[in-house]
């Protein structure tokens, strides 16, 4: 059994906005207090769609790293690095390509939709294929068993975990598993050992989680295995051989309901965001400049908040008085639109005030980033290296 790892990773497109913030790295944050976290930048998956564009990733990259800092991503709690400096997700792409089957890349839901959300590119391309499949190995790489994803990217992990799943009874042929299980069994003790075997058989004949979670705690209880039979004796309980990669599990998170400035979803293509370190002025202007209820001509005339985008803004950053208060006041036109965005703004500039704060020292010095990325680079390959290692190992590939 491997140590609990959350893994997850941004596509280099841009300057951060608060979509992201609420979506994603408000949630990495508190992650990387609870569990060993790496944060990647997925530079090649950024050519993927934009192969024949490629001037602005390092430029972005480096930037969301500014963004990620100061969103708080504490570099002393998680492994921060850049994909493509871990030639390692390379390699395991190309081996797993060797034994996935074309159709379940073709049957990916996104191919589909992604091919016909931009039509005004050609995506007829392997590296487009074959996207999933590199994602499966930026998780495996690293046996990450927690990977933070929308409902929309839960196909992406389940592809992972079947990858993970197919190459492990593939590969994870050892010469003499059986025995090898059967003598890393006798090493728990003779009352230990019964009760694995008991546990294991309600499993597999009945699919008893309870059993399986609970042979679980006493393998990962037992002293006196080494990590090898550690190893057979969790792949040998969930009828697999040996477990060489490790199945990921979804940390479901709720979408963002950061919305735009125009009520649609934040979004760079919608022209509608207010980015993460954003001048305070510009904040101010945008904020101030917002549609409201088109009901709302004059400053006399009563609103309905349902119908106004400065609303969403409000349940986000506005506590329940405040809420009240504009309910009341749009509804009666005893306020006029631009008091009830003030609140807004206020709330918007408290929450970015910490973020320019920290951001200020990167900005100042640009080394720093890079030190923070080489050194989360350089952890991260020691990682995938002993991934790859084993796997090299299964395939045959090892000649050491």
């Amino acid at each position: 059994m491997y140590a609990e790892k959350v893994l997850s990773g941004m596509r280099p497109t841009g300057r951060l906005h608060l979509g992201h913030y609420h979506g994603v790295l408000a949630n990495w944050v508190r992650l990387q207090h609870e569990y060993p976290c790496l944060f990647f930048v997925a530079d090649w998956h950024a050519l993927t769609t934009a192969y024949d564009e490629p001037g602005g990733i390092t430029q972005n990259a480096m930037d969301m790293v500014v963004d990620w800092l100061a969103a708080g991503v504490d570099p002393a709690q998680a492994t921060v690095f850049i994909q493509s400096k871990v030639p390692e997700h390379a390699e395991l792409h190309l081996l797993l390509s060797m034994m996935t089957p074309l159709g379940w890349l073709e049957r990916v839901p996104t191919y589909k939709d992604q091919q016909e959300k931009l039509e005004h590119k050609d995506l007829s391309t392997y590296g487009f294929l074959g996207y999933p499949l590199l994602q499966a190995a930026d998780i495996l790489i690293y046996r990450a068993n927690r990977v933070p994803v929308g409902e929309d990217q839960v196909p992406h992990l389940e592809f992972a975990r079947e990858i993970a799943r197919r190459f492990n009874h593939l590969y994870g042929q050892e010469p003499g598993f059986e025995d090898k299980a059967r003598g890393a069994a006798k090493k728990l003790g003779g009352k230990r050992s019964r009760l694995y075997e008991e546990l294991r058989t309600r499993y597999q004949e009945k699919g008893d989680e309870e059993a399986l979670a609970q042979a679980h705690e006493l393998l990962s209880e037992a002293q006196s295995l080494s990590h090898g039979d550690r190893e057979r004796l969790f792949g040998w309980l969930e009828g697999a051989r040996k477990m060489i990669l490790v199945e990921p599990d979804a940390m479901l998170t709720p979408a963002s309901r950061m919305p735009g400035l125009d009520g649609q979803k934040m979004s760079k293509s919608y022209g509608n965001t207010i980015t993460l370190r954003e001048d305070e002025e510009s904040i101010r202007k945008k904020i101030r400049t917002m549609q409201t209820d088109p009901a709302r001509v004059r400053r006399t005339d009563p609103g309905d908040p349902d119908k106004c985008p400065v609303w969403e803004f409000h349940q986000i950053y506005s506590n329940e008085d405040t809420r009240a208060w504009v309910q009341a006041g749009c509804r009666s036109a005893g306020i006029g639109c631009l008091e009830c965005k003030q609140p807004v703004i206020e709330g918007v500039l408290r929450e970015q005030e910490p973020m320019r704060e920290r951001a200020r020292r990167y900005e100042e010095d640009p080394q720093l980033v890079r030190n923070i990325v080489a050194d989360g680079c350089e952890r991260a390959r020691k990682l995938a290296q002993e991934t790859m290692r084993d796997v090299r190992e299964a395939m045959g590939l090892s000649y050491s």
